[in-house]
């Protein structure tokens, strides 16, 4: 009885727990609504590099891009030439940095957002299938749909804005090399930041 009570709780545990989407692999598929109401599917961007990026207004190290401007910028330039940028809200209700719909459209104005889009993904179910760790967590999925990078954002895991002007910024440089054709230097790096706060 104790070996099948034992059994039963690994089982729980791991049905609980974060997928790893593999770099060379199918990028898993979603259908998430945006703070406006629109339903985003991967499947809407076959042709375009997608990159995603995991948020969370109230952590430090989300302020980092964001009030120094960095993400701005980094989103601006991307989206400029072509690119699909998804900021991804995946902290449950009651948790840090949750924002309902119509709070996430005036966040995302106050912090000058420049993404295509901001997906709510109250459950977790994008996060969890990406194996989204931290915030930010950032992907690159090139335009077949494969996960071409996945890690974080920048070679620099500190919390000061100060550092961002001498990291490498591994998204640029994957996004970069993905549109050339070229194989990607980093295809994952240990992401940093704060947890992302699953329900």
């Amino acid at each position: 009885m104790k070996q099948m009570i034992f059994a039963l709780v690994v089982s729980l545990a791991g049905s609980f727990a974060l997928a790893d989407a593999k770099v060379g692999s199918a990028a898993p598929d979603f259908s998430v609504a945006d703070a406006a109401g629109k339903t985003h599917k991967l499947s809407d961007y076959k042709g375009k590099n997608v990159v995603l990026e995991w948020y969370n207004k109230d952590c430090p190290y989300v302020r980092k891009h964001y009030d120094s401007k960095n993400m701005q910028k980094l989103q601006t330039d991307m989206t400029g030439k072509g690119v699909v940028w998804l900021t991804v809200i995946s902290s449950a209700p009651g948790k840090q940095g949750h924002l309902a719909a119509a709070d996430a459209v005036k966040n995302g104005a106050k912090e000058g957002s420049k993404a295509t889009a901001i997906l709510l993904d109250e459950k977790g179910d994008m996060g969890k299938a990406y194996g989204a760790k931290t915030t930010p967590h950032m992907y690159l999925i090139d335009q077949q749909g494969v996960l071409r990078y996945n890690g974080a954002i920048d070679s620099n895991d500190s919390a000061d804005p100060k550092t961002i002007a001498t990291a490498e910024n591994y998204i640029v440089r994957a996004v970069a090399s993905a549109e050339k054709g070229e194989k990607i230097s980093k295809e994952t790096s240990k992401p940093y930041g704060c947890s992302v706060k699953y329900q």
